[in-house]
């Protein structure tokens, strides 16, 4: 399947504001910029204000549900970039095995507090930053989970590698990304992260959005597409598989 949107591909003047400068700014990180510094100071504090209002919420809701078509019971099942677990309510059955990782140790402690709140046995995983080697054996795991992740990751073929390497044969991928990269994303943000960030903080958010999201949706659906055997795919809150329309994007696939 071919995936297009023109949100990113309009005209610089135009789409920086929407998407971030890319042209001034790129996509890699530079974590001694003073800018980048306050965001991860700041981090917290956006994604409860903006994530937890009502709207966010309802936005992120509706890629959990796509955990009501996965059976976890007796899985051995690794999310990566767990967050606050909130698809935790559309869980079905119980994992033999739960494994949680991430680059931040206080990300993966908040994560671990939510899943012991659930009665739910653990283990935690901090992953080196700049290594995307998975510390895991081959065929390590039934079920791979990972919500509102991809976009972060550049580049991401070698993160998708490494999902699929420790996939047993027939293993899910499960997930969702939003639609970064459409339109109807890059005016949402306009007009509320950007306003945040622009209220609360000294930081350019034409810098930020293009090192926090440095993966549009097109591309990551093309590299799963390119990975992984295509089970669902679940556009938000229109149905109709365009990126420019939606806002999330829910995803079951499977390895070969």
């Amino acid at each position: 399947m071919k995936y297009f949107t023109i949100g990113y591909s309009l005209p610089n003047i135009i789409s920086s504001r929407l998407f971030g400068n890319r042209l001034k700014y790129g996509t890699k990180i530079n974590y001694d910029d003073p800018m980048w510094l306050e965001w991860e100071d700041t981090y917290l504090k956006f994604y409860t204000s903006t994530q937890k209002a009502p709207l966010g919420d309802m936005i992120n809701h509706a890629g959990y549900h796509i955990m009501n078509k996965v059976n976890l019971g007796g899985e051995r099942v690794l999310e990566i970039g767990p967050g606050d677990i909130r698809h935790l309510l559309y869980w079905r059955g119980r994992p033999e095995e739960y494994v949680i990782a991430d680059i931040q140790q206080t990300m993966l402690d908040r994560s671990s507090s939510i899943l012991l709140q659930g009665g739910v046995t653990h283990k935690q995983v901090l992953l080196e930053r700049e290594n995307r080697k998975l510390p895991f054996e081959d065929e390590s795991f039934d079920i791979v989970v990972s919500f509102y992740a991809l976009e972060h990751i550049s580049p991401l073929e070698p993160a998708l590698f490494e999902i699929r390497r420790v996939l047993k044969a027939g293993g899910l991928f499960v997930g969702a990304i939003p639609a970064e990269g459409g339109l109807a994303w890059g005016l949402g943000r306009l007009l509320t992260s950007r306003r945040w960030l622009k209220k609360n903080t000294g930081i350019d958010p034409d810098k930020i959005i293009c090192w926090e999201h440095p993966s549009f949706a097109d591309t990551i659906l093309a590299e799963l597409d390119n990975k992984f055997m295509k089970q669902r795919l679940f556009f938000w809150p229109f149905r109709i598989p365009l990126i420019d329309i939606n806002l999330v994007i829910s995803f079951i696939y499977k390895v070969a």
